[in-house]
């Protein structure tokens, strides 16, 4: 076959079928005699169809994931060949590169191997296969893609060898052509839910529900089926957290053969602290997904008295505005240059797959916290978080006073001193005041003095230094620290708290599963059970179910407000101090230090009314404002740049509240203003056609009004 030297000869070809593969398009040799590639040239927009269709193979059922990507900004070079790249990314079958089967070592699915010869087939099983192809959006042309495909006949590994599929000879028995296809979605589902200690019946119908859009219904499918939940039933039962008696060698085991698992791990020594960074396939995806352009959260410092080493959590926040885990951090160093170790790990995985992924803000609940590192790798802005510091006093006030009129206003004169950080109030003073006053609860008083009084001035002024976050951000990071409390301490064994392996275990078992089927059952519409718990999770999606006329306030003193309960009108809590985020419920909720639901909805509606103080979160806001207003001496450069910056925010902030409210986003899009790229210098070969861009904060919401986003599930159904 002739070989192309120049992809301007070759046609862009459009397939008629919705969803097409390989096989419908023409391939041409592209490059030198002695090196040339099989490629084809594509629309752009027809990307996501050739993927999906190359993943429907009935001979070589897969998935491509994303092994690696670039991306140039438009007009960053002036001088470019015919074959440059705009966005560059290699699409690897979901089983390989890697081979952790080669020579009957250990699957990257299992813990250990299974004593029989017969191996299932699925994505995660990493059997080497060298299939894969890459996708170039061409600079000259934005609107045409190169795809560059390798081994595009056959899914084999390094030998040659079929290694997944019907085709593969080392698949279930001899009728593996009857195998049904088990997908990472279906077997993830099946594991969390055999996690979750659902029963074996119910997660056998879901799984063959799932098997059956690939390979329909018959009586050899259930059967199988069934024997797979059992086995595998009986695969996580067997399974123990101890790969080794001694903790420190079974988590070098469980690191050597987790790789995709671990991020970032840093033994023992002399000089180094032990660091062990987790961060799961599908964690990492959510982390792109729902990180970019948006916030990041930290639980620091979990278990700092009960494990062997602290659990740190980075969490994002979800399409409900839920916070999701995205890694785990066990160490028990929380120094700059160790932190600064494992966070660069962790955004040079992000940008290994997306290049272009980057955070706007990130929520610390921790005033010790080291912030040097999270500006200079995150690169974003820091905001504080309230949810600890209250936890933590309001459940001490509770315990340990008994007196609930004593409670409450205790309580509330806490919430006075840190609100008096922006009326110039002697925060040393109002705290003498405050022992003085409270001197006959020496319990309390013991406890603050230890744990809370040296440190006071460094809380107090890190609350004034950095933006504070929001009511909604705390209950929904308090409602992930909860759910993670009641993960690892209602355990049988709580001798195994001082073992590294068994809170590895539990990360990545049971808690994983948890969320992962979560947002499954969300997205997906199933597990209504699951779905409604998941979405009322948080004190804040309680509030709002919450009707306004079942608020009552103290209309003389504004003391205080009672909100009626929805399931028993005869009963109501009542909520002291309204309008603060130190407010005071007496429901058993509160009482435990949580941010209940009657605090929220109280304070909701006492954003909108008079007479009310304002929340900390808008003092803070305010005033930065005002530091940035009275910034500039006279009028000079530095007054134009403070001018361009606030203007600039305040538009930010404008898109981003109709955004918010509004429930189409063509209505949003219609409303912006142009953006034209650069125009281009003479040496170009050819002019590319103008492009319209949205802007930065609003790319990612843009995304979500494309009509395709649902199309995936249903293709899926229709194939049985």
């Amino acid at each position: 076959m002739e070989v192309a030297k120049t992809i301007l000869t070759i046609p862009v070809q459009h397939p008629p079928e919705e969803d097409f593969s390989s096989i419908d398009l023409s391939w041409t040799k592209y490059g030198s005699n002695e090196h040339h590639d099989d490629v084809a040239l594509i629309p752009y927009h027809r990307v996501d169809a050739f993927i999906f269709g190359e993943s429907s193979n009935l001979e070589y059922p897969t998935r491509f994931h994303i092994e690696r990507g670039r991306r140039r900004d438009q007009g960053s070079i002036k001088h470019y060949k015919s074959d440059d790249y705009l966005e560059y990314r290699v699409y690897w079958c979901s089983f390989g590169p890697e081979n952790y089967g080669e020579g009957g070592g250990i699957l990257y699915s299992r813990r250990y191997r299974l004593n029989t010869r017969n191996r299932a087939a699925r994505p995660q099983s990493m059997r080497g296969c060298t299939c894969h192809f890459t996708v170039k959006r061409l600079y000259a042309r934005p609107s045409v893609a190169l795809i560059i495909y390798n081994n595009r006949r056959h899914h084999v590994n390094k030998s040659g060898s079929v290694c997944h599929g019907p085709l593969d000879r080392d698949a279930i028995g001899p009728g593996a052509k009857k195998i049904p296809y088990i997908c990472d979605e279906i077997q993830q589902q099946t594991m969390s839910m055999i996690y979750l200690g659902i029963p074996e019946e119910n997660v056998l119908q879901k799984h063959i529900e799932g098997i059956q859009r690939y390979c329909g219904s018959n009586a050899k499918v259930n059967c199988l089926a069934s024997q797979y939940v059992h086995k595998l039933g009986m695969i996580i039962k067997r399974t123990t957290h101890e790969l080794d008696l001694d903790d420190q060698a079974s988590i070098r085991l469980w690191v050597e053969r987790n790789g995709k698992s671990k991020f970032f791990y840093q033994d023992t020594s002399q000089t180094n602290p032990f660091i062990l960074g987790i961060q799961t396939e599908w964690q990492l995806q959510q982390m792109i997904r729902f990180g970019n352009q948006s916030l990041m959260a930290i639980d620091s410092t979990f278990g700092i008295k009960k494990l062997k080493y602290p659990l740190c959590t980075l969490l994002v926040f979800d399409s409900r505005q839920h916070a999701l885990p995205v890694a785990w951090i066990i160490t028990r160093s929380f120094a700059k240059q160790d932190m600064s170790k494992w966070m660069k790990a962790l955004v040079d995985k992000a940008h290994a797959v997306d290049p272009t992924w980057k955070i706007s803000g990130f929520l610390v609940d921790d005033a010790a916290a080291e912030v040097d590192p999270i500006r200079d790798i995150f690169c974003c802005p820091v905001l504080f978080s309230l949810w600890r510091i209250r936890r933590s006093w309001l459940k001490n006030i509770v315990k340990k006073c008994t007196n609930i009129e004593v409670q409450r206003e205790m309580f509330k004169r806490l919430g006075q001193i840190v609100h008096g950080i922006w009326g110039g109030v002697n925060s040393s003073n109002s705290m003498e005041l405050f022992i003085q006053d409270f001197v006959d609860q020496t319990t309390f008083l013991q406890y603050f003095k230890a744990f809370w009084l040296p440190k006071i001035e460094m809380w107090l002024g890190t609350m004034k230094s950095y933006p504070l976050a929001s009511q909604e951000a705390s209950s929904a990071t308090e409602a992930y620290h909860l759910k993670l409390k009641q993960k690892l301490y209602d355990d049988s064994h709580l001798d195994s708290l001082q073992r590294v392996d068994w809170l590895v275990y539990k990360l990545t078992t049971e808690l994983h599963s948890s969320y992962w089927l979560d947002r499954y059952a969300d997205e997906s519409d199933s597990f209504q059970n699951v779905k409604e718990e998941y979405i009322s999770s948080t004190s804040w999606h309680r509030a709002q179910q919450i009707p306004d006329d079942a608020v009552v306030f103290d209309q003389k003193d504004h003391l205080f407000a009672n909100v009626t309960s929805q399931s028993d009108t005869t009963m109501a809590c009542t909520v002291w101090n309204p309008g603060s985020e130190f407010a005071f419920c007496d429901c058993s909720w509160s009482m435990s230090g949580n941010l209940c639901k009657h605090v929220i909805k109280v304070n909701m509606i006492c954003n909108n009314h008079p007479g009310y103080v304002d929340s900390m979160s808008f003092h803070s806001f305010r005033d930065i404002l005002t530091r940035l207003w009275q910034k500039p001496p006279d009028d000079s450069i530095p007054l134009d740049k403070s001018v361009a910056w606030t203007s600039n925010m305040r538009d930010q902030i404008q898109r981003l509240v109709e955004l918010c409210k509004s429930k189409d986003i063509g209505t949003i899009v219609n409303t912006l203003p142009l953006q034209w790229v650069a125009k281009k210098g003479r040496t170009f070969s050819g002019r590319p056609p103008l492009v319209l861009a949205l802007p930065p904060s609003l790319r990612h919401c843009a995304k979500k009004a494309d009509p395709r986003k649902n199309r995936k599930r249903k293709r899926l159904s229709q194939l049985g």
